[in-house]
């Protein structure tokens, strides 16, 4: 599976790092571009130090997943997933920015991440957005809503707890099982529902 993990300037790096971790797991190629911000809040949340350069937290964050994954600048327009006619399967931004949803939801691009969703919503392939603000105003409502009847999958980074949650951990592993789910791609991350 060919998946682009776009990331923005939301806090929720965790979560990112779980899912690029799980996505290579899994065998996918990973087409990831993360946004000025989003560097930033990888550097302030997974290492603690908010002025590393970008090539360093980059190097850091997707030395994990090896081989499986690929960086793209943001504004990389040549990248495959600038344009329907490359084969992609699917697009997750994770974290996703209440700045990112504005972006999107009036139609507008200024960078690759926003071109790749873009691209994916106009060719009706699965979009994935996570986003973590809180509260909400009725803005970001309205492009929350307007973005789900595009065609988006608006997966809020809010954790259950029903499957006996022991570690921060735990509580990332809910989330990233979830957008898995609507990726389509088995996982056992949690303990199911019934289970």
């Amino acid at each position: 599976m060919r998946v682009f993990l776009g990331i923005t300037g939301a806090s929720g790096a965790p979560y990112a790092e779980r899912l690029l971790r799980a996505l290579a797991e899994s065998g996918c190629e990973v087409g990831l571009s993360a946004s000025t911000s989003g560097v930033e809040v990888l550097a302030t949340e997974l290492y603690g130090e908010p002025s590393l350069p970008r090539e360093e937290v980059l190097r850091r964050f997707t030395e994990p997943a090896g081989a499986a994954v690929t960086v793209y600048g943001p504004d990389d327009y040549s990248s495959p997933y600038a344009s329907g006619s490359a084969k992609v399967d699917a697009y997750v931004i994770c974290p996703c920015s209440m700045s990112t949803v504005g972006t999107l939801a009036a139609g507008a691009m200024a960078n690759l991440i926003h071109r790749a969703a873009s691209v994916a919503l106009k060719e009706r392939r699965t979009l994935i957005l996570v986003p973590r603000e809180t509260p909400l105003s009725s803005i970001h409502l309205d492009g929350l809503s307007r973005l789900q009847q595009a065609g988006a999958v608006i997966l809020f980074a809010a954790p259950g707890f029903y499957h006996g949650a022991q570690t921060i951990g735990d509580l990332v592993d809910f989330v990233v099982a979830r957008c898995l789910d609507q990726l389509g791609l088995d996982n056992a991350l949690v303990r199911r529902w019934g289970e």
